[in-house]
This record gives structure tokens, C-alpha cells and sequence, in this order.
């Protein structure tokens, strides 16, 4: 039995991830947790249960206290939120060499088999021009997506030296090595990311659409499976590809 304790469980997702933990046979929802404000840690203080690790929803500017707190009680943390500043990123980086931590810009399995995907056709097509186009709800607080991120950085393990250009405007000419983002916002759209590879003469589109965003607590579950029991480290869903 898996105890999880969720941080932001009256979230849209939390409430997501709640529910399915409920239903499952293998899990239990050890505790429901919402941040006092940006407070986390004062937040985390008041659960007197215990769990076997915490799975956080909420937003990258809690990520501080969630950390110091499972470092506190010894807890395996899953970072589900995106748009982390770089201090906030090494904390969490950080807590992995005493912690198993999950860390990934997508909770998505599809969408990390379609960063796979976008890698390896940038090695087939070294000289094609790339460009990430991302589309989110109009609430999304963060842009370029964690995603579309995620999915240049993959690309750039084929591209090497290649430059993330976030948008344009003014004079843009595009450069001989680089990556382009980027964003829309609007409607009610959970989050669609086209990865465009066009070498001059042909061109090909990779392209992932979620339909709801049940999805991403579908893949908080799966890697929460994959999470328990594992040593300290840092893991992401690429992780769980190698398992």
C-alpha cells in the first residue's frame, strides 16, 4: 500500500489525483494538504500522519517548503508543477542526493515518448529548421510551457550548442542552430505541442493534444508506482522508460 500525501489537493489536479488514488487498491490517500498561501511548510507542519511520499500540485513557489519538509520527515516528493526559477529548481535538484525525488516538466507519458520521438528525428535531419508551437489555457501562468521545454531540451541532446529562441517580434532572422517556441493562450485548451522539422523541401510535424487533464494525474499514479521504494535520486518520466 502506497500512502500518498497530496499539496494542493483542492486544486483542479488535486482533486484529479485524490480520486483516482481512492479508487485504487494499491494506494492510500494518507492525507489532503493546501498551501497557506506560499507557506508550504507551515502548510505540511499541520498533517500529523505519515506517507510514504508527497505528491505536489500546486504551484513552483511552494516547492521550497514542500522540499524542506520532506527532507524534515524523510519523504520521497513528486514535483508535479512547472515554471520553477533556477534557485527553486537546484533546491529540488538539491534534495535528491538525500531523497528519492520525481522532477519532470511533464507528467505525461505520451508526451515524453514524443520528446523521444522529436530527438531522433533531429538526428535524422541535422539541418532541418525546428520549431515548438504550444497552446494552453488562457490560466496557464507560466510560458513557454514546462513541456514545450522539456521538448527543446531533448532536442538539443541532437542539436548540440543549439539556442532556445522563446518568440519573436521585431527583426528575427532566424539563426543557423536554434529552437523555436512558441506560445498561445487561450480558451479552455488542457495543452497541445507540435514539434515542426522542416529541412527546405519537406517538412514533418510530431504533434501531442490532450483532450483532458485527467491525464496528467493518470501519469502522477504511474510514476508514483515507480517512485516507491527507490533509492535517493533524481528521476523524471525518462526514468521510468529505462525501469
Amino acid at each position: 500500500m502506497i500512502r500518498v500525501l497530496v499539496h494542493g489537493a483542492n486544486g483542479h489536479m488535486g482533486r484529479l489525483l485524490c480520486k483516482l488514488i481512492s479508487e485504487d487498491k494499491d494506494f492510500e490517500l494518507a492525507g489532503k494538504v493546501d498551501p497557506n498561501g506560499e507557506d508550504a511548510l507551515k502548510s505540511l507542519d499541520e498533517f500529523t500522519g505519515t506517507c510514504d511520499m508527497l505528491i505536489d500540485f500546486s504551484f513552483h513557489t511552494t516547492a521550497p517548503g514542500i522540499i524542506d519538509w520532506a527532507l524534515k520527515n524523510n519523504t520521497a516528493v513528486m514535483i508535479a508543477t512547472t515554471g520553477h526559477t533556477a534557485e527553486e529548481r537546484e533546491k529540488i535538484i538539491a534534495a535528491s542526493e538525500q531523497l528519492p525525488v520525481f522532477y519532470s516538466a511533464t507528467m505525461s507519458t505520451a508526451v515524453a515518448m514524443l520528446a523521444n520521438m522529436a530527438k531522433k528525428a533531429a538526428q535524422m535531419f541535422p539541418d532541418a529548421d525546428i520549431e515548438i508551437v504550444e497552446t494552453h489555457h488562457r490560466r496557464k501562468m507560466d510560458a513557454p510551457s514546462g513541456t514545450a521545454l522539456l521538448i527543446a531540451n531533448k532536442i538539443r541532446e541532437a542539436r548540440v550548442g543549439a539556442e532556445i529562441v522563446e518568440g519573436r517580434s521585431g527583426i528575427s532572422k532566424r539563426g543557423e542552430n536554434e529552437i523555436g517556441i512558441s506560445s498561445l493562450r487561450l480558451g479552455n485548451i488542457p495543452g497541445t505541442h507540435e514539434v515542426i522539422l522542416n529541412t527546405g523541401n519537406q517538412q514533418i510535424t510530431l504533434k501531442h493534444e490532450a483532450f483532458d487533464r485527467s491525464l496528467f494525474a493518470d501519469g502522477a499514479m504511474v510514476a508514483a508506482r515507480f517512485l516507491y521504494g527507490k533509492p535517493a535520486g533524481l528521476y523524471d518520466m525518462y526514468s521510468i522508460f529505462k525501469d
